[in-house]
């Protein structure tokens, strides 16, 4: 591990300008690729205090073992020679976007005498046209056998276009009509070239206008009593508007546009691309990258941007591109895209309409994207055996954890306290030993405490039921047991203890679930915390954290667990307070109905009126007995009063003369 200080630069050595600059190790490695508008400044910001890095950026720093860099004249020069710089170094601790597979293309070689349709994969060649890219190349299949109707163009290889020529005879599509047959000179290489340009702009977006010309020509034939030619030409736009249906019209405005939408967490980011064109999405196509260096989500995007259009220029670069946030130098960036395209291309995030509509669309597939990511990860036997192994070895464990436990606490403002716990065995969920748990101790806010309760009131009923029976049947305090039978010599719910307690937060959550455990006199189940900040994993009693590798799959086993305990947590902290504002005075009346409750308050107005009625003013109400009706006046009168309504414009009290609810 290098000191930052020993190969800092001299002051006035750095110039304040832009630039971009690069990190060597020790072997002269490149291991990191960065740019700035001000050299001087941006630099400067390395060479702090170790404690004051961000842990990703300070284990760069100490891996480095030197820092060069390069002065340019514009921030757009900078942008340009950081990409070029970040494609042949292949820098380490760089964010580096791949495919999470290789998209297929509908491509159209106009480099060829006659140009061919065909699915192409992998890097892009020059003089090629590309549509897409596509999610799967049975879908370029079915459009381009829609197309080749109206445009025969050539889809045989190289080999079969050969022996065609030399035989005197086309291939099958040739007699069908999909294919001109360029092979036996039917068209000439011109001709061909232009229905190879004809499908180019169709599958471009320049529908509308080839349609109406087909139709046109559909309308004279028919005026002419050429009937067979217009009944082929109404088969044309039918096919043609068979392939325009499988690409929805998204954007009313017929937009060309590309949206990027992300999904992140600590550790790992996913980008989804739509690829928008006429209005209709073309294409889409997404990454997952892990997140090496300190970056938001607006530096996400910029590298997003720069490895999306690095290598394209003209049409493949469109209008416009709507992204979730701005780079810190959107001008720079826009400024570049528009080169690459070669004329002004907008860059903004949209704030309202389809388009907006649109990218959260875009963000739910990448969110989707993280999360079955995720989950094949940790679906893998092999991961997981090898998470369960790293987990072991960090926490100094006599064996692997394959029964995991993991706690957390959820509130509102020291409302609603509640606690899960969530079980994955053998690194999968087990949903069915999932618990809730309330917070009975104490009112109001206090993580630490409500730890040590949960710990406490779990482990309870284990040490409770281990000495009844020698079985271990613990149940949370407001659950049902599980119904399971004496003598079918199955396990009950709970049946075997956890060799790991995860709890979610860091080393005073730690402290008070340790606490509890020895309170009870249980030595023999390990404890520790992930802490979401920086996810570090905590210990008892150790000043600092453990420190998992970004890529190790313990990481990703502990993170998902927590997570998982999160939103359950959540799920049942929302549902509690989402009962509580809809709880009325009349549920405390017995065999009263929703249909009942909605025809007194109907019938009233409101609940503080319907608590000012007599017994005889509520048996007026269709399907109110006095028997009924005393009950109700019960209830009201028996019910605490209900806090103020308060206008939160103005901020005074209101009265409440209608309009509660039951």
């Amino acid at each position: 591990m290098a000191d930052p200080s020993s190969y800092r630069p001299k002051p006035g050595q750095i110039p304040d300008s832009p630039g971009v600059y690069k990190f060597r190790d020790e072997h002269r490695r490149v291991i990191y690729v960065g740019k700035a508008k001000s050299l001087r400044q941006r630099l400067a910001n390395y060479f702090q205090p170790l404690t004051s890095l961000h842990p990703r950026t300070a284990t760069m720093v100490t891996t480095a073992a030197s820092v060069e860099w390069t002065v340019v004249s514009t921030e757009v020069e900078a942008l340009q020679l950081e990409y070029s710089w970040i494609k042949e170094f292949d820098p380490r601790f760089n964010v580096k976007y791949r495919d999470d597979k290789s998209y297929p293309y509908l491509a159209v070689t106009m480099n060829e005498e006659f140009p061919r349709v065909q699915v192409m994969r992998g890097h892009k060649k020059k003089g090629v046209r590309y549509f897409g890219p596509y999610a799967h190349a049975w879908a370029i299949r079915e459009t381009v056998d829609l197309m080749l109707r109206v445009f025969p163009v050539r889809t045989c290889s190289a080999g079969v276009f050969r022996n065609a020529a030399s035989a005197g005879r086309p291939c099958l599509l040739g007699y069908i009509g999909k294919c001109s047959a360029p092979c036996v000179g039917r068209v000439t290489p011109e001709e061909h070239r232009e229905l190879a340009d004809d499908f180019c702009d169709f599958m471009a977006g320049r529908t509308g206008t080839y349609i109406r010309r087909l139709e046109k020509q559909m309308m004279i034939a028919a005026e002419d009593m050429e009937y067979e030619k217009a009944a082929r030409l109404r088969d044309d736009i039918e096919a043609l508007r068979r392939a325009m249906e499988k690409s929805a019209v998204v954007l009313a405005d017929a937009t060309d546009a590309d949206l990027i939408a992300l999904a992140e967490d600590e550790l790992e980011a996913a980008v989804q691309i739509f690829h928008v064109r006429g209005g209709r999405v073309r294409g889409q196509r997404g990454w997952v990258t892990d997140k090496v260096e300190a970056v938001d989500t607006a530096g996400l995007v910029e590298h997003a941007l720069q490895q999306l259009y690095g290598e394209e220029s003209g049409e493949a670069v469109p209008k416009e591109v709507l992204v979730p946030a701005l780079p810190e130098d959107a001008e720079s960036v826009s400024a570049w895209l528009s080169g690459r395209r070669g004329s002004l291309v907008s860059l903004r995030v949209p704030q309202r309409g389809d388009k907006k509509d649109l990218m959260e669309t875009v963000a739910r597939n990448a969110q989707q994207a993280l999360v079955l990511h995720k989950t094949k990860r940790a679906s893998d036997l092999t991961t997981r055996s090898r998470a369960l192994e790293e987990i072991a070895e960090a926490l100094d464990l006599d064996s692997a954890p394959l029964r995991i436990e993991c706690f957390d606490i959820s509130h509102l403002q020291g409302e609603d306290v509640v606690a899960s716990m969530v079980v994955f065995e053998d690194g999968l969920p087990r949903k069915s030993e999932y618990r809730r748990f309330q917070i009975k101790g104490f009112e109001g806010q206090d993580d630490v405490r409500s730890m040590h309760e949960v710990i406490s009131r779990r482990f309870k009923r284990y040490l409770a039921e281990k000495d009844r029976t020698g079985e271990w049947e613990p149940v949370a305090e407001g659950e049902v047991p599980a119904e399971s039978s004496e003598d079918d010599g199955r396990p009950k719910r709970f049946a075997y203890p956890p060799q790991l307690v995860v709890v979610d937060g860091g080393q005073p959550q730690v402290a008070a679930a340790r606490r509890a455990l020895d309170e009870l006199g249980i030595d023999d189940v390990a404890v520790c915390g992930l802490a979401k900040r920086l996810e570090e994993v905590w210990l008892p009693g150790d000043d600092d954290p453990v420190v998992l590798p970004r890529s190790s799959e313990g990481l990703y086993l502990l993170q998902r667990v927590r997570d998982t305990a999160h939103d359950f947590a959540i799920r049942y902290q929302r549902s509690k307070r989402t009962k509580r504002i809809r709880t009325s005075p009349l549920d405390a009346v017995p065999g009263l109905g929703e249909s009942r409750k909605q025809a007194l308050i109907k019938h009233f107005g409101s609940v503080k009126r319907l608590k000012q009625a007599t017994i005889e003013q509520i048996c007026e109400v269709p399907g109110f007995g006095r028997k009924t009706a005393e009950a109700v006046a019960v209830a009201l009168a028996q019910a605490a009063p209900a806090a103020p309504a308060v206008n939160t414009a103005t901020g005074e009290i209101m009265e409440d003369d209608g309009g509660a609810t039951a």
